[in-house]
Formats: structure tokens, sequence, C-alpha cells
């Protein structure tokens, strides 16, 4: 269950109530006539039941509320009326695996990308930090500090955001993610080259990274087919938790362990002169990038064609 606050233009409040009161899962309508301040307008709330929150809310853009008014919604975790629980469908037949009640709410799925489409300083800081902390676990061998660098990677925000913005085409959605990707990844490779230069002019490189028992880093900087096969699956991943609202610290793990790990790589190996290496992992980072933004874009068109038929 939704609820949706609005505020509407008086010449508009007519068609937009009458509208609501023939739409099916609207229920709890509350019209407040002249109550709208900032902007101004009469003021609107109702409960929706998910399965039908898409048209209704497209039924509100299409009359020009989020032009000319306002329209916000918020889950509700409980609604504790008959009205508010969702209605029974029987259904005979052919089972259905895909019903229309757990169809996403592109509305909330637009905004929860778009929330991640802005990129402050925090986003650099944390990227930075995970590489950081990604090079100690490459130079050490400890796949418990690489999954920590995973954890704290932000990066899967920006990717997705392209994604999104190739889908509307919007020239800017994807020129500020794919800049945000470039510098966040060019001062994390900086930051790491200058970590691993003072960790080897003070001679504390561990003993097994100096005599290259590196199995950690060789997975890292040998793309092959698998990693290809791992990129398109945490992209799947990645896309359909976004959509069905499942997003985790897990998933964000699973997604990281295509880039971060890669960036810090790339610095290291350039820190101690692995050249071969240093290129690897720069390949590693941009076939994962790439296939990460790729899948991002076929997952959500092909998400909204699939259930655009359910």
């Amino acid at each position: 269950m939704l609820h949706v606050s609005a505020v509407c233009p008086a010449a508009l409040s007519a068609q937009v109530t009458s509208r609501l009161l023939a739409a099916h899962g609207v229920t709890n309508l509350v019209v407040q006539r002249d109550a709208g301040v900032l902007p101004d307008g009469d003021a609107l709330s109702f409960d929706v039941h998910e399965d039908a929150a898409n048209p209704v809310l497209g039924c509100l853009r299409g009359l020009g509320l989020d032009e000319n008014g306002a329209i916000s919604v918020v889950h509700l975790d409980a609604a504790l009326t008959a009205q508010g629980r969702a209605p029974r469908r029987e259904r005979r037949g052919k089972l259905s695996v895909l019903r229309p009640e757990s169809a996403p709410v592109w509305d909330l799925v637009t905004a929860r990308i778009e929330s991640g489409g802005d990129y402050p300083p925090s986003f650099y800081v944390l990227l930075t930090l995970a590489g950081l902390i990604g090079a100690v676990g490459l130079l050490t061998n400890s796949l418990i500090l690489i999954v920590g660098a995973m954890v704290v990677g932000p990066e899967y925000s920006a990717i997705i955001a392209v994604a999104l913005g190739m889908t509307r085409r919007d020239r800017r959605a994807i020129m500020s993610g794919l800049g945000a990707l470039c510098a966040g990844f060019a001062v994390t490779i900086a930051a790491t080259l200058l970590f691993g230069l003072v960790i080897r002019a003070g001679g504390a490189t561990p003993e097994a990274f100096r005599h290259g028992l590196r199995p950690v880093a060789d997975f890292i900087n040998s793309p092959d087919g698998f990693s290809v096969i791992v990129a398109v699956l945490a992209g799947v991943v990645g896309v359909v938790s976004l959509t069905e609202a499942r997003a985790s610290t897990l998933i964000g793990v699973f997604i990281s362990v295509t880039t971060i790990p890669a960036a810090a790589s790339v610095g290291i190996s350039l820190a101690y002169s692995l050249w071969k290496e240093a290129g690897g992992s720069a390949l590693q980072l941009l076939l994962n990038v790439v296939v990460l933004i790729a899948v991002g874009f076929t997952g959500l068109i092909a998400q909204r064609l699939i259930w655009r038929r359910v």
C-alpha cells in the first residue's frame, strides 16, 4: 500500500478527483480546498494498492500534476482498515508466477535510482577508502579485507544512474554518472598508487607478496570469460534488486566484486612496477563497468516490457 499526497491547481481539482474516484485500488481519498500554499492549490491525499499504483500515478502525471503541482509517495508499513487490505483475486486456470500486484512501481524505482544520481564529496571519499581497504587486502592476501572494501564501495549508484539515463536518452544524467565514475576511480587508483609507493619505500611489503604469492591479486588482474559471466550476473542482481526494492548490503558486495578490487589492483600493481598486472586490472575494471551499465540498461527495459505484458 502506498500513501500519495499531492497539491493540485484549482482548475484541475475536479478532473483529478473524478479520475481518482473512478480508479481501481484508490481509497481513503481526502480533498482540502485551497489548502496548498507552496504551490498554491487544493491538497489531496489518498492510499493506493501497489498493483494499481502505476496507472494512477501515470494519470496524475498525464494531468500535469508533476509540473504544475506536486506529488509525493511513501510506503505504508500497515493499513489498519478494511479498505487498506489488498483485494484478493481469484485466479483459475494456469498458475501465474508474475502477478500484477507484485509489479514494481516505476515512479518509485526511478526516484530510487535518481536519488543516487547525485555525487557529493562523500561519494569520492567512500570510493577512495574502499580502494585503500582493497589495497591492504591485496598486499596481505586477505579476502576479508577485500569483502570489507566491497561493502564500502558506492559505485553502483552511478552505474545504474547511467543505465537509467540511457533508457531515457538523458544526456545530462549519462555524462554526470560517467564523469563521477571516471573521476572516482581515477582518484582511487591514485590513492592506492601512493599508498603502495609508501609501503614499498618503507620496506613494509608483506613477505608473501614480495615473493610473488598473490592468489587474490592474480584472480583480479587476469580477466577472462568468467569475468564477463560474473559481471553479467552482478548486473542482473543489481537491477532486479532495485526494481523489486530488495537492495541490501550483501547485494552491494556482490556488485562491487568486479570493480573496487580491480581499481585497487591497478594502483598497487603500478606502485610495484607490475605492468602486466596493472594492465590486466585496468581491463578488468573497464570490462566490468561497461558490462554492468549494459546489463542495467537492458534489464530496466526488459522488466518494463515484461510487466507491461503482465
